[in-house]
């Protein structure tokens, strides 16, 4: 019977350990002391998983840990890493993480265990990187004494459809054996069924693939709407008219934050040029996408300028901080860039989110960040930003918010169009 020790319990490793436990015994480990502290009074304070289904891994014996010697974790005979894949600040892969979940899985693997790997990384990283380390720290013989899989992560935070029971998943093998045997424990709890791929390679190279194609086509789509804009055409009306074909793909312009689609391309792009390929579209997407932020905040300006809006100290709304709707998620956020362009002509800038934790993104951006929809619409402001459209955000008035002259960009296409000075 399977044990499973989870590494990571953040928005991917939290909800597998839940669906884990539905059968199995399950161990989840997270090297954040204060992120356990929340979970074993039953607290998921980044909410990835209702409460119910927290209570319920509970009441099956979920068991969760910081001590990376617990006796617990050590008895487990599956290892799931399902940690963080940043890049650094220069856009390349922080392999950080994974080499500390590699090394504490090193130091409890035992004889006939398994280890699979969900973190989004470059076709090849899990054999020629996490592996090694296994082997070095265990003294164990990749294929001989453990045996490994690959099963990229498909969670989409704060998506109560396609949840990690529901969707899809790919599993792959170290050896042909070590891929049936992953694949028949993913397929035991998911209800989504799963898709057996031919290597880890392969299955590593379709995450990869999955976050790459949408950046590319988000990138192109936000390049339509440039070109539109300086033609005076309202690109989400093109959207719409494009879309009666039955083919056609259901992009729309806008910012690509978080810590996939705005991330994973440069694990790519990396293992590229590693080899001597200049990916120059993948290039170009990530380019124009990290800078859609800056470019709106530019045109927003522009603007309040032809209105003869004062732009040095006037005061601007930014309605959403978060990198997406209805989610507390920060990471790689594209309003910080937003933010960073009105702050060198002003100072009086309210960030209204009333989903995220203001104390978190104040430690990470030094932004002030409102979460009280009253406080903030108690104010009128020269500018408005819709950037996150968060449920919260229908029940305000624009108008009431309006200075005389106040420029309104609509970056979501959400707001009624009289009140819009401009759509993405």
């Amino acid at each position: 019977m399977a044990k499973i020790g989870l590494i990571g319990l953040g928005y991917v490793g939290l909800p597998l350990a839940c669906a884990f436990a539905r059968k199995y015994g399950v161990v989840g480990y997270d090297c954040n002391p204060y992120r356990v502290e929340k979970l074993n009074v039953k607290r998921d304070a980044e909410e990835m998983v209702s409460q119910e289904r927290l209570d319920e891994a509970f009441h099956n014996g979920l068991i969760c840990t910081a001590d990376a010697k617990n006796e617990q974790l050590k008895a487990c005979n599956v290892y799931v890493v399902a940690v963080p894949t940043p890049v650094s600040e220069d856009h390349t892969p922080d392999l950080s993480c994974l080499k500390s979940a590699s090394e504490l899985v090193g130091s409890v693997i035992s004889k006939g265990d398994y280890v699979v790997y969900e973190s989004t990384v470059y076709p090849g990283l899990t054999e020629e990187y996490c592996l090694p380390i296994i082997e070095k720290v265990s003294g164990l013989k990749l294929n001989k004494d453990f045996y490994a899989g690959y099963s990229p992560e498909r969670i989409n935070p704060k998506d109560n459809v396609h949840t990690v029971e529901t969707v899809c998943k790919i599993t792959s093998g170290s050896t042909p054996e070590a891929a049936d045997f992953i694949d028949k424990l993913y397929s035991s709890v998911l209800g989504g069924g799963t898709y057996k791929a031919s290597s880890m390679k392969v299955a590593e190279a379709a995450k990869v693939m999955e976050n790459t194609q949408r950046d590319v086509n988000i990138a192109l789509m936000n390049e339509f709407a440039i070109i539109f804009g300086k033609l005076g055409i309202d690109t989400h009306d093109v959207v719409e008219a494009a879309n009666t074909k039955w083919n056609a793909l259901r992009f729309v312009p806008g910012l690509v934050g978080g810590h996939c689609i705005g991330v994973d391309p440069y694990y790519l792009i990396q293992k590229a040029e590693q080899i001597g390929i200049s990916p120059r579209l993948m290039i170009e997407a990530r380019r124009l996408n990290e800078s859609m932020g800056n470019r709106l905040a530019m045109e927003t300006i522009s603007l309040m300028n032809k209105k003869g809006i004062l732009v040095k100290d006037a005061n601007v709304l930014l309605l959403g901080f978060s990198f997406k709707e209805n989610c507390p998620d920060t990471r790689n956020t594209k309003v910080e860039s937003i933010y960073r362009a009105f702050a060198e002509y002003t100072d009086n800038i309210t960030v209204l989110d009333p989903v995220v934790d203001a104390a978190v993104v104040k430690k990470v951006y030094n932004i002030d960040v409102c979460t009280s929809l009253e406080k903030a619409c108690a104010k009128k402001y020269d500018a408005i930003v819709l950037c996150v459209k968060h449920d919260a955000f229908s029940d305000i008035d624009i108008r009431s918010l309006m200075n005389e002259k106040c420029v309104v960009y609509d970056v979501k296409g959400a707001l009624d169009r009289d009140v819009v000075t401009k759509r993405l």
